[in-house]
């Protein structure tokens, strides 16, 4: 929700800190550039400390950050504390997908993994609606000091609810208080064993470097990388231009403006809540067929094959209504599908790579999510520019081009060459 809340206020936040258009989208963006270089080090850290420590200190550090942002008096201060709080918000991504690895077996993650991922992207889309009233109503510094509210009482609840969930840190916890209790100091753990003897800064660099390594020399990591960062991207370029598409085209107000933000919501729990059961549907269907056997994570693949055609309609509907204004419902209607088919698409991606690295699912997982949260930062710094060389129409129909170009055939390479990229991969660490 903080990614996006300030969208329907930037004019009235340019205005008071003296900002230009690009200084305005760099404002709203730069929290996007931060959760692409969060994960690289929250996602590792917890796999050496354990996936609850780490949590709860970024949720403390974003939460200092973001109370700075609604006391914010110059522009450099608030980018600056943005970029700042998007660094601890990053650990949603870096984290969740390991907890999920964790927590649910193989033919359970569709519906835990659809209830995830309409979390954070459900409060993007959710955002602005909230924040078009605030901007409406009330001062904008509101946006960051209500969102801290909240967050303080995840945190307190976090505190004493949120249990460890790491393998390795629960079995190194229990082999601690196995040799406190006994006296016996031949108690270890598997992996306290492989660590033993390195010093920490070692250990800390090994984990460190994993993403970097992961995204340089595993091709399954790339192709994941490349179709989810596009998909992010397209998803930014609509939550940060939707509501000037009413205010400008259509003279909607602030509040209504950020109304139409429904659809993007509604198209975002749709994809995410019918995906989730079908994927899990189509796993053990083909479970079955396997005796019962544990499948190969290309088995993910194929339920994103119809949403790679579906997105693209979506967004030329969205486009070309929205260039000839055509009636309000119409757009949505547009939004919704293009929306609605990019969350069910990337979810079989996200599963794939979750299934494809069990032991360092956080480190891939933020692997992948730094080109997504790079596209999501980029990308709404030439919206405006694309826009107004295109308009609506062509600007989003050269959008679903490129997303037919890459969608299909990657997800081609992954169904029938995934096996072979995986056993190419170079070790992990």
């Amino acid at each position: 929700m903080v990614s996006t809340i300030m969208a329907p206020a930037l004019t009235t936040i340019s205005k008071e800190l003296h900002m230009n258009s690009a200084e305005a989208i760099m404002a709203l963006s730069i929290y996007l550039l931060a959760t692409a270089f969060g994960p690289l080090i929250i996602g590792p850290l917890s796999e050496v400390y354990g996936r609850k420590k780490v949590l709860h200190a970024s949720n403390v550090w974003f939460l200092v950050w973001n109370i700075v942002c609604g006391f914010a008096n110059t522009k450099e201060v608030l980018i600056a504390a943005r970029f700042l709080a998007g660094f601890g918000a990053s650990s949603i991504y870096a984290l969740a997908g390991g907890v999920l690895s964790d927590v649910w077996r193989p033919e359970q993650r569709g519906r835990s993994l659809g209830i995830y991922l309409t979390i954070p992207i459900l409060g993007a889309a959710v955002g602005p609606i909230i924040g078009g009233f605030m901007a409406g109503r009330t001062t904008w510094r509101w946006m960051f000091w209500s969102t801290s509210v909240f967050q303080a009482v995840m945190i307190l609840v976090s505190f004493p609810s949120f249990h460890e969930t790491y393998a390795p840190s629960i079995l190194k916890h229990r082999a601690a208080k196995l040799r406190e209790d006994t006296s016996d100091s031949r108690y270890h753990t598997e992996h306290e064993g492989i660590a033993h003897g390195k010093s920490v800064a070692r250990i800390l660099a090994t984990s460190l470097t994993r993403p970097i390594r992961l995204l340089a020399f595993h091709p399954i990591i790339q192709v994941t990388s490349v179709v989810s960062a596009f998909d992010y991207g397209v998803l930014y370029i609509v939550l940060s231009s939707f509501s000037d598409l009413w205010q400008h085209k259509y003279h909607y107000s602030v509040e209504l403006s950020g109304l139409h933000y429904i659809a993007c919501a509604l198209g975002e729990v749709a994809g995410s809540q019918l995906g989730g059961p079908l994927m899990d549907f189509f796993y053990r269907r083909a479970q079955a067929k396997h005796a019962g056997r544990p499948l190969e994570p290309e088995y993910r693949i194929p339920l994103a094959y119809p949403c790679m055609v579906v997105a693209p309609l979506g967004l030329f509907i969205y486009g070309w209504t929205a260039q000839y204004q055509v009636h309000w419902i119409a757009v949505d209607i547009g939004i919704f599908l293009a929306l609605f088919a990019m969350q069910m698409g990337g979810m079989p991606l996200t599963a794939y790579v979750i299934d494809s690295y069990p032991e360092h699912t956080s480190s891939a997982m933020a692997a992948s999510q730094f080109l997504r949260s790079l596209t999501a930062f980029l990308f709404p710094l030439f919206t405006p520019y694309m826009y107004d060389a295109l308009g609506y129409g062509w600007g989003n129909s050269a959008v679903a081009f490129v997303f037919l170009a890459l969608g299909l055939p990657l997800q081609w390479v992954l169904w029938s060459y995934g096996a072979k990229l995986r056993a190419k991969a170079t070790s992990s660490g």
